[in-house]
């Protein structure tokens, strides 16, 4: 079995077309479609990482004035 490889695009009316194959006319082939791992989009997705963490009194209760039993 011979192993042929190409990359190519699909077009936008989803259509692949492959030229210049090194097969002869009416030789049986199997077609495997393998699509590329999309890249991930690095756009600050984390934008906090890395940064310095500083705690303002952290041992003070939160939000107690929201609470009605404490009244």
């Amino acid at each position: 079995m011979q192993t042929y490889r190409i990359e190519t695009l699909v077009s936008q009316n989803h259509i692949l077309t492959i030229r210049g194959v090194p097969f002869r006319a009416g030789e049986k082939v199997e077609v495997i479609i393998l699509s590329h791992p999309r890249q991930p989009i690095r756009a600050d997705r984390y934008p906090l990482r890395g940064k310095p963490v500083r705690y303002i009194a952290p041992f003070d209760s939160v939000a107690e004035n929201d609470w009605n039993a404490s009244r």
